[in-house]
């Protein structure tokens, strides 16, 4: 029998738990709907007040007024779109179908509202302290940069193409998620599974019991071209169906092929692109990134793209020589790691059993956190979230005060998107009177019951960059909303996250949580210096298959307005030629079909930023380990100087403020081995 939904709608009202976190126990899928239709009219009614009034514009009418509006909104949105990719059930993919054109029109009734632009434009910023400044430079750049200044036609034009693109974005999601699903590969026989560890063919088994294949295997895919398993199975024609599977992804002759979105993503946006005055939607995304200018970004991958083909070539020929014949996409990384136990003695998936799930967040990330910058961390099983799944801490400065929540969504699902992201459900803000509720999502296969949760190197990695982005988000110290926590330029937002990685290894933190789940040994020094021997090694094909999906994301986002793209494969093919890395034996960590990055994440013709943000991150890496490492003294310098800043000054200006100078390039050539 169906639930009856509650009279009242849980979203219309201001969060009554700790933090304002959402009531998720109280959420039911009905209430969505209401609540848009609820907040778009409260917001436009705030707006019109602004707009209508007689007073002349000050920053208090208008912008203070304008960062205090849409409150209802702002609650329902953070909730749906966060299960849109956290736990989309049908019902929440077809409201999702509904509601993305919707805020596009609604978004654009904001930005497209020449009498709240104009105000905008009148306000004086004569005596305003520096954030108040900055919010009113902002406001009226994002306004110009959305389409303001245009005639009644054009606007029309513009209002089509936004939606039609959200629409557009919301299918391309929907379709890739199905696929996924179905392009898991199941496995009949436990022997065709030979090389993988007990406990990953123990999640297989349950994963496609949960499929309902019982007595099957089935191995799910993860969002990036390379799959885990590949390094393992012995069996090399299950590595190729493992790797087609993968790169074929929302390329079948199903209906859930995603080609034909991406082609028309690409060409709307190039024409949305001219509308506003840009040579290409690259041109435009941009515009407001910390990089100089779209050349200057394609300059610079250009650059590392020669280096980094030879490297994959030289590490090629060692791994041919290791196999004794040529290296296909689904060979390299099984033999890549043949060859970096036989030259470092170093075998990543045996390190395993040194990473349970517990310890890596308990012992490993809040540990690191306590270190650096005296947070503490209490579970709070009273507090609810949006699954089963999902775990809640309370956040504590080392004074005792309240810092924010922490929502873990750590297992794969089938509901959930693949990948790892970190979401916002309240922002940090003086003006609302607000601290941070911020989430992190990983995909990690859930072990049969009983069994402990071990993560992969990789995973590791994952999670302590996710949680970078975390603390991003509950440091941040601003005052206005627009400005909080992560809401800085794209090729900025990865810089902290790639950050919290330097921990993982360090000396004082690997010794607590790297222990192994049924001896409670530590994982042995010589180990730990031999991971560090082997860092570099590899580096050519992860550069080379990072630049080829960032050289595509920038081919497909430069076209010029009119282009005609009739055979997308074609198309990207020729972009990775023209980008000199259509290196066989490594595919763009992304290939267009399954882009979601750049289709439906807010990354395109950005997807460059994460290896801008790394030369900042690699210079600051350098920093901490001359400067004493983990110290109360360099965290709390970290955190007050870039962590809690937000966007509420220029990123580049707190990066110096934080560094001292502006960031050098030797770091990060040295780390990718291309200097």
């Amino acid at each position: 029998m169906r639930k009856l939904v509650s009279m009242s709608n849980p979203f219309l009202d201001q969060s009554t738990l700790d933090y304002q976190l959402p009531p998720f126990a109280a959420i039911e899928d009905e209430h969505y709907l209401p609540a848009f239709d609820a907040g778009f009219a409260e917001h436009l009614t705030q707006i019109e007040a602004i707009t209508a009034s007689a007073e002349e514009p000050t920053f208090e009418n208008t912008l203070v007024a304008l960062e205090s509006a849409g409150g209802t909104l702002d609650r329902v949105a953070r909730v749906f779109f966060s299960n849109s990719v956290s736990h989309a059930t049908e019902r929440v993919q077809e409201l999702e179908q509904r509601i993305a054109p919707r805020l596009a029109e609604h978004e654009d009734n904001i930005k497209l509202n020449r009498a709240l632009f104009q105000r905008l434009r009148q306000v004086s910023t004569a005596g305003l302290d520096d954030e108040s400044a900055r919010l009113v430079e902002e406001y009226v750049k994002s306004f110009m940069r959305a389409g303001a200044e245009l005639d009644d036609d054009a606007q029309t034009t513009l209002r089509e193409l936004n939606s039609t693109l959200s629409a557009l974005s919301t299918e391309f999601s929907q379709k890739l998620m199905k696929d996924t699903n179905d392009s898991a590969l199941l496995i009949d026989s436990i022997e065709e599974l030979d090389g993988l560890s007990p406990d990953a063919i123990s999640a297989a088994a349950t994963a496609a019991a949960d499929a309902g294949h019982e007595g099957k295997y089935l191995l799910t895919l993860i969002l990036p071209t390379a799959q885990p398993a590949l390094e393992l199975l012995t069996n090399r024609d299950v590595r190729r169906r493992l790797h087609e599977a993968s790169v074929n992804r929302g390329n079948r002759a199903n209906g859930s092929n995603t080609l034909a979105i991406t082609t028309r993503m690409a060409t709307l946006r190039a024409e949305r692109a001219s509308l506003l005055g840009f040579d290409s939607h690259a041109a435009a995304a941009t515009d407001s990134q910390t990089a100089p200018s779209l050349d200057a970004i394609m300059d610079r991958m250009r650059d590392l793209a020669t280096p980094a083909v030879r490297n994959a070539r030289a590490e090629a020929a060692e791994l041919e020589a290791e196999a004794g014949h040529a290296i296909e996409p689904w060979d390299w990384a099984f033999y890549a790691a043949r060859v970096r136990r036989a030259r470092f003695d170093v075998d990543l998936d045996a390190l395993r059993p040194y990473f349970d799930l517990e310890r890596v967040i308990a012992d490993g990330i809040f540990y690191a956190a306590n270190r650096l910058y005296g947070l503490t961390f209490t579970e709070r099983p009273d507090l609810v979230g949006y699954h089963p799944d999902v775990r809640v801490w309370e956040v504590f400065n080392e004074d005792g005060s309240g810092l924010g929540l922490f929502l873990g969504d750590y297992y794969t699902r089938d509901t959930k998107s693949g990948g790892a992201w970190m979401n916002s459900f309240v922002d940090q803000s003086d003006l609302a009177g607000t601290r941070a509720v911020v989430v992190n999502n990983l995909n990690i296969s859930r072990p049969a019951p009983g069994e402990p949760t071990l993560l992969s190197y990789d995973q590791v990695v994952t999670a302590f960059h996710e949680f970078g982005h975390a603390l991003h988000g509950l440091f941040s110290d601003v005052t206005y909303p627009l400005f909080a926590g992560t809401s800085v330029p794209r090729d900025f937002v990865e810089y902290p996250s790639q950050v919290n990685e330097m921990w993982i290894l360090w000396p004082e933190i690997v010794a607590n949580y790297a222990r192994h789940h049924e001896t409670g040994e530590a994982l042995p020094q010589e180990i730990i210096d031999r991971v560090h021997a082997a860092g570099a090694w590899g580096e050519g094909f992860e550069t080379t298959a990072y630049l080829g999906a960032t050289l595509l994301d920038l081919a497909w986002h430069s076209i010029a307005s009119g282009t005609t793209i009739e055979d997308p494969l074609a198309f990207e093919a020729a972009a990775l030629a023209d980008a000199g890395v259509d290196f066989a034996p490594v595919p763009p960590r992304y290939r267009t079909s399954y882009f979601k990055h750049i289709f439906a994440g807010g990354y395109a013709a950005s997807y460059y930023a994460y290896i801008w943000s790394e030369m900042l991150d690699a210079d600051t890496v350098e920093w901490f380990r001359s400067s004493g490492g983990l110290t109360r003294e360099n965290g709390d310098h970290f955190r007050r100087e870039l962590l809690s800043r937000g966007n509420s000054v220029d990123p580049l200006s707190a990066f110096r403020a934080f560094r001292g100078r502006d960031a050098e390039l030797t770091p990060l050539l040295v780390r990718r081995g291309l200097a």
